[in-house]
């Protein structure tokens, strides 16, 4: 591990922002070319699905392999629902395709995933049970997709409530922390479509709070994604090279 992290419990909190998880991606890269495996890792929404798969030993460049091929109507699929137009179902597939039906209990690094219960608002930490459950549950955009119900509770994404998940890293014993934040802010455009309405309407309303949280952070990498629409996954590649970019800067001398 790098110089100044030697004999620290390093976790990893990757942020939700839909398609732009293509930048965590690239983070991971600049954290292996550091010598930096966490210890801990915590995912919201996009960043549970990049995290489950890291916290599952999978290598940076095999991640990026499924990023690169997924489109839009790969992980959805129209739903008859009055909670949401979309199912996000395919995505938990997509976890059990590449991991198998593994439960939090199998992970080779501790991982914590961050929903949020829609019938109170309050934030739910999963680390037990399926993870292809609580990856959907993490990624499910309020009035986009359809809630989970895990154990009785209706949950929808986590970035309600705690879009960069830190404060479950500190509860598992990090002691220093490395955030990921996808929200540094938007291309001023009209919006294409009403899912690109309700995907603009949630960055929105959870940006100030992501402000706050980040401040808990000993290395926050914050890429500049302003030339980024939250849907569009032939952006991938540039996603990939704006998230290295920043995490090398931000890492330098680690």
């Amino acid at each position: 591990m790098a110089g100044r992290l030697k004999g620290k419990k390093v976790g990893l909190a990757l942020g939700g922002g839909a398609v732009l998880g293509a930048a965590h991606i690239g983070v991971l890269k600049a954290l292996e070319e550091k010598g930096i495996r966490a210890d801990y890792v915590s995912g919201t929404s996009v960043g549970s699905f990049i995290g489950a798969l890291y916290a599952f030993g999978m290598p940076w460049n095999k991640i990026d392999a499924i990023a690169r091929d997924l489109k839009w109507l790969d992980v959805s699929r129209i739903s008859i629902s009055q909670y949401g137009l979309l199912s996000n179902s395919k995505l938990g597939d997509l976890i059990e395709e590449n991991l198998g039906d593994v439960t939090f209990e199998q992970s080779p690094v501790p991982f914590a995933v961050v929903a949020t219960d829609i019938s109170n608002g309050e934030e739910v930490v999963l680390r037990k049970g399926s993870v292809a459950q609580a990856v959907m549950a993490s990624t499910c955009i309020p009035g986009v997709f359809v809630p989970v119900e895990i154990e009785g509770r209706l949950l929808v994404d986590g970035g309600v409530v705690e879009n960069v998940p830190i404060a479950p890293l500190k509860r598992m014993g990090a002691d220093l922390i490395i955030a990921v934040d996808l929200n540094s802010g938007r291309r001023v455009e009209k919006p294409q479509n009403i899912i690109d309405v309700l995907l603009r309407s949630f960055h929105f309303l959870r940006k100030s709070a992501t402000r706050l949280q980040t401040g808990e952070a000993d290395i926050l990498i914050l890429p500049d994604l302003t030339d980024f629409n939250m849907y569009d996954m032939d952006q991938a590649g540039d996603l990939f090279d704006a998230g290295y970019n920043e995490a090398v800067k931000m890492l330098k001398g680690f």
